[in-house]
């Protein structure tokens, strides 16, 4: 019985002296790190890397460690409800983060209502997602609607009147065509043909045939990187210099190299200020640490990750010592007037929304972004 005891004891002594276990921030991401939206997505994946490991190396949040976990979804909205499923129920994360796609974030949105799961920065500007507000979404990036409206009104401010809109045959499309169709009334025009695509399979011959035929000058075409990209290809093979425009989902250096000779020219919508501006604070420190890492430049893409993970960390700042899922919902929505660095953005019980930056891009012929 004695020796029990002192074993007991010298165990005792021996936990105590141990360093406590680390405690960690779990954050879920499930987004098509392959399939047609890869590059993009792994683009604004590194962007949030760059600040979470900053704060992590920091010592984290609170003294507790962001361990981002990341799933693979292939752009597949049934994986991506499996992932969520299992990232809520499973892995029990206090948040979910960057997901990827209209369709696809539509798709778990029950999930989060029954769960109290947040969702920052979803990566898609479907408005859905902001009107009528979601409780448990917090969107960063403004709204396709104001993009693909600012396309059409640029495009009639600069004598074409012309236009054709190619959109993916999904809540997405649907989105950006809303959101065109608010530019055609402002510039008083119509569109000479609306087209509707398959989603992961289009016909780019039936497109482009009717797009030809409408003898179209301009061409939003609202769709994923892949889809956009052989489409551009198809249309310059068939002959058609039509401008293109397309929206920020297709905003990063992989959807320029899977244009490849034919990306000069296209113009691509932006939701955040110029990658080259380091007036703001938060394009400079984002400069900084890929600087540190490596790496050869900064994206919008990337930006987009950069600034969605300032906001979830400042969120977890408030919620913190040891937050939980309402706690990080509450702390989020006290955010009234949060300063990115540069970009000021707020939250409240009736706006989720975030930023409404909203610019026009266009691929240079040295294969960069150019405002």
């Amino acid at each position: 019985m004695q020796g029990w005891k002192t074993a007991a004891l010298a165990l005792t002594i021996a936990a105590a002296c141990l360093p406590a276990a680390r405690a960690e921030l779990l954050i879920g991401q499930t987004a098509g790190f392959t399939g047609p939206v890869a590059g993009s997505v792994k683009e604004t994946a590194e962007g949030a890397r760059l600040y979470i490991d900053q704060v992590n190396a920091r010592g984290g949040v609170a003294g507790e460690k962001i361990d981002l976990i990341a799933m693979d979804d292939g752009f597949e909205v049934k994986r991506t409800a499996e992932n969520a499923r299992i990232l809520i129920e499973d892995k029990k994360v206090l948040a979910l983060f960057l997901v990827r796609g209209t369709p696809n974030n539509e798709a778990i949105l029950p999930m989060l209502e029954q769960s109290g799961t947040v969702l920052v920065a979803p990566s898609t500007g479907a408005m859905l997602l902001h009107d009528p507000v979601k409780r448990e979404v917090f969107n960063v990036r403004a709204p396709y609607q104001k993009e693909s409206e600012k396309a059409v009104v640029h495009l009639s401010t600069i004598g074409m009147t012309r236009i054709a809109v190619v959109h993916a045959d999904d809540s997405f499309g649907a989105d950006g065509v809303a959101g065109a169709d608010k530019g055609f009334a402002k510039a008083g025009i119509k569109p000479v043909a609306v087209i509707k695509a398959d989603r992961l399979k289009p016909d780019f011959a039936g497109i482009v045939k009717a797009i030809v035929g409408a003898n179209a000058q301009a061409v939003v075409w609202i769709g994923s990187g892949t889809a956009v990209a052989d489409g551009v290809k198809a249309l310059r093979k068939a002959g058609s210099a039509a401008q293109v425009v397309t929206l920020s989902n297709n905003a990063s250096s992989g959807f320029i190299k899977s244009l490849g000779e034919d990306s000069r020219g296209v113009i691509v919508t932006q939701v955040f200020p110029d990658e080259r501006q380091l007036s703001y604070a938060f394009i400079a420190e984002a400069t900084a640490l890929a600087k540190a890492k490596g790496l050869k430049e900064v994206t919008p893409a990337m930006l987009e990750g950069f600034a969605s993970a300032k906001v979830l960390v400042e969120g977890l700042r408030r919620a913190s010592p040891h937050p939980t899922r309402e706690k990080l919902r509450a702390a989020l929505e006290s955010m009234r007037d949060f300063d990115l660095g540069g970009l000021r953005m707020g939250y409240g019980p009736n706006d989720h929304t975030g930023l409404e930056f909203a610019d026009l891009s266009i691929i240079g012929p040295n294969g960069h972004f150019r405002r």
